[in-house]
């Protein structure tokens, strides 16, 4: 993550990853505004290019070659990447609503959340259908759908509703591919039906005579039956009816018609037409709420009305960003004038396309060559990144609306006190944390629910305290999910020696800046991080605050534990097998992250298991009888399985290929990018017997990879062990494994204690 030396002045907040937003990313990131930080807010962290889509669905691209890395694409402007959906927007707060998280504030907000058919329009089609949008939802079913063919056998119905360009094109491009696929597999190319549907009496209805006329011959020739001036009127489970009396029994029914906005856009106040899109001004803001701009299909540009086409939302782009630092920095934003004319680019699946451009219309395979090459130059403006300047490190306030700001933000670069000067301010620290619950405990007699200058605990009788700390700053923009991970970290300790988490203390560092902005660091950081010690029945009972450059955060935890019941590194018994509960490769995984050579999915599973508490592990654990546990963190897998092997008196036999590993941690691994403590973590290798024949091995690296949140490493008796695996699984550690067995320490041999086999 880039950490920027000026002083966070103004947010500027990004719903939705579409064709315009991914344009204002580039152009930020190519010249940012000091003072000005953006923030995307995304359900998806891989976003399609429409204009690919057809092509992907026949067969000519990869996922990846159709879709734009979000996670990615913001490491590279320095906006920060919030996976989440958002379901509401508080204007008068100036909050986006998020689902599963806390509210985001914003100064500064815009749209490009695209749009979907209106499935709820016909009865059943809801339940029945799959709407073409949200891309990830039809993929989805789209995969399933090819999966099925391999299995299938006898005829295969597909209905399409929609005959727009959307419709007709996915129609070509389905059909093309599912053939191929039937032909591959020796089955007959003839049992696939296709049936198109359209309440309009023309196909394409919004481009010309020409455009309409090849596709249509397109079609007949394709055997695809047109029903058109009869809308669809029930959908079913296998069956589609229609006004005019059909009935068509259908193995699968897509729906590509008239889209509109999402319904929760009804209930911000916000400027909307009856389709639900917002109504915008020439400069892209929202007629009612200056502060707000739309973008792609999301807006209706009132004095310039168009169709809902890509080609509009890349154009969008570059005038949105202007406007966007425009209005940042005080200026008044500029009106935008879209073209009259474009481009449309048709293609028929099997690589031919139509163009045209007002009434002229070409046709043939070279416009299909034309419209890949125009398609990958666009895709490679945003997977081939240039290197970007440095950022300035002067103190610039351009983007403080007020002289009290101004002052706040000279402040926050200039030289700053040190000791308790560097704290965080109290009226600050007691807005972020009010809103907090923390859970409360009857063995808590002095905490945040009554603070004083440090908490007071009382010990059961008959137990045992277990105290651990940790602290690491933050590998992550997402301060919301930096908490949750921070936190999971530290109570893996705890989890780990079979103890029960009692309470914590957090000790933070947030960067310098302006109060407001301070505030909700904090507030995002702590709520994560709140949620996770609640789960564990965990109660913050204090911390401490203070100023630096990087974003950090760290626990003292104490535990409570019968002392008759202690897991701990030493308790490894020769014939035990090890089994290890979550995957490794966290640490290539964000080293990569920082470089832009990590996929955004790879990050996403990373966080996923980060995030997932060793609670029920452990308690599974000790259920079948284990004594000798760790929580895999910044040693490695190896580093941690020597301290294990070595107080225990035994060896150990390590199974590569049974490691369970992160997806994409190989790749990066193998692309030499390791985390700053591998090196360290290295030196251990003198614990390896032969290890010299192992260096040359894809998993080699990875027994050295330092973990963040990792899993549970332990010994189970052998003949328990396969059963602790299936119930590890079956409480949601899908990635358990047993990776090797613990032998009896060879005196007359080697002095290693950990052999390594394929």
């Amino acid at each position: 993550m880039r950490t920027p030396d000026q002083p966070v002045l103004r947010d500027i907040v990004l719903i939705g990853g579409g064709h315009s937003h991914v344009g204002v990313l580039k152009r930020f990131a190519m010249n940012p505004v000091p003072g000005v930080r953006l923030t995307l807010i995304c359900r998806d962290t891989h976003t399609p290019y429409s204009g690919m889509l057809p092509g992907y669905v026949a067969g000519h691209y990869s996922y990846d070659d159709v879709h734009i890395d979000l996670s990615r694409l913001a490491e590279y402007a320095g906006a920060r990447f919030y996976r989440a959906e958002a379901m509401g927007i508080d204007c008068d707060r100036k909050r986006v609503i998020c689902r599963g998280r806390p509210d985001v504030p914003y100064d500064i907000l815009s749209i490009n959340i695209g749009s979907s058919p209106r499935v709820n329009e016909v009865e059943g089609a809801s339940d029945h259908a799959v709407p073409v949008k949200p891309i990830t939802g039809f993929n989805n079913r789209w995969l399933a759908l090819l999966s099925r063919i391999e299995n299938h056998d006898g005829p295969l119905t597909v209905a399409v509703v929609g005959a727009g360009a959307g419709g007709v094109e996915l129609t070509l491009a389905m059909q093309f591919r599912l053939k191929n696929e039937l032909k591959q597999r020796g089955k007959d190319p003839g049992q696939l039906h296709f049936h198109l549907f359209d309440a309009a009496d023309e196909i394409l209805p919004t481009h010309n005579p020409k455009v309409r006329e090849v596709f249509r011959r397109t079609l007949s020739q394709r055997g695809v039956k047109v029903h058109l001036g009869s809308p669809v009127s029930k959908v079913q489970e296998g069956l589609l009816l229609t006004e005019s009396g059909e009935t068509l029994q259908t193995d699968e029914v897509l729906w590509v018609t008239r889209a509109g906005g999402p319904e929760w856009l009804q209930d911000t106040g916000l400027a909307l037409d009856d389709g639900l899109f917002l109504r915008v001004r020439d400069t892209l803001q929202v007629e009612n709420d200056d502060s707000i701009f739309a973008a792609g299909d999301i807006a209706n540009v009132v004095n310039h009305p168009r169709e809902k086409a890509g080609v509009f939302a890349v154009r969008q782009g570059p005038p949105l960003a202007d406007n966007l630092k425009r209005l940042a920095t005080g200026k008044d934003p500029r009106d935008f004038y879209p073209q009259k004319k474009w481009l449309a680019l048709i293609s028929t699946g099997d690589k031919y396309a139509v163009a045209s451009r007002g009434d002229v219309q070409f046709d043939g395979a070279w416009v299909w060559r034309w419209k890949d090459w125009i398609d990958r130059r666009f895709m490679k403006k945003f997977n081939d990144l240039p290197p970007m300047e440095e950022e300035s490190k002067l103190p610039d306030t351009a983007a403080a609306q007020n002289a009290e700001e101004a002052s706040q933000a000279i402040s926050a670069v200039a030289m700053r006190c040190g000791g308790c000067g560097a704290k965080v301010g109290s009226t600050v620290l007691s807005r972020a944390l009010g809103e907090l619950k923390p859970i409360e405990r009857d063995d808590i007699l002095i905490g945040l629910h009554a603070p004083d200058d440090a908490a007071v605990l009382t010990v059961p009788p008959g137990k045992a305290v277990v105290h651990t700390v940790d602290f690491f700053r933050a590998f992550i923009d997402d301060p919301y999910i930096f908490g949750k991970v921070a936190a999971n970290h530290s109570l893996g300790d705890v989890f780990a020696m079979g103890a029960e988490a009692q309470s914590a203390t957090a000790v933070a560092t947030v960067p310098y800046g302006i109060e407001s902005k301070v505030e909700d660091v904090v507030y995002q950081m702590m709520s994560g991080a709140v949620e996770v010690l609640n789960e564990a029945g965990c109660a913050l009972v204090g911390g401490h605050t203070g100023e630096g450059k990087e974003l950090a955060l760290g626990f003292a935890v104490n535990g409570l534990i019968d002392p008759e019941e202690v897991m701990s590194k030493g308790g490894l018994k020769a014939g035990d097998a090890l089994i290890l509960t979550k995957p490794i490769g966290t640490g290539t995984l964000f080293a990569a992250h920082a470089k832009l050579a990590a996929k955004g999915r790879w990050i996403d599973s990373a966080l996923a298991s980060m995030i997932q508490s060793n609670k029920a592990a452990a308690d599974c654990l000790r259920k079948f009888g284990s004594k000798a546990c760790t929580d895999v963190t910044g040693f490695g897998l190896l580093g941690h399985l020597v301290e294990m092997a070595k107080p225990s008196g035994v060896d150990a036999e390590l199974d590569l290929s049974a490691i369970p590993i992160l997806p994409g941690a190989e790749e990066t691994a193998a692309a030499g990018i390791l985390s700053s403590l591998q090196p360290a973590n290295i030196r251990l290798r003198r614990g390896i017997r032969d290890q010299e024949k192992w260096v040359n091995h894809a998993r080699y690296p990875l027994i050295f990879d330092p973990q963040t949140a990792g899993g549970l490493l332990a010994s189970v008796a052998a003949d328990k062990a396969e059963e602790c695996v299936r119930e590890l699984k079956s409480l949601g550690y899908p990635h358990t494994a047993i990776i090797g067995r613990i032998t009896a320490q060879d005196e007359s041999g080697p002095i290693e204690p950990i052999s390594l086999r394929d």
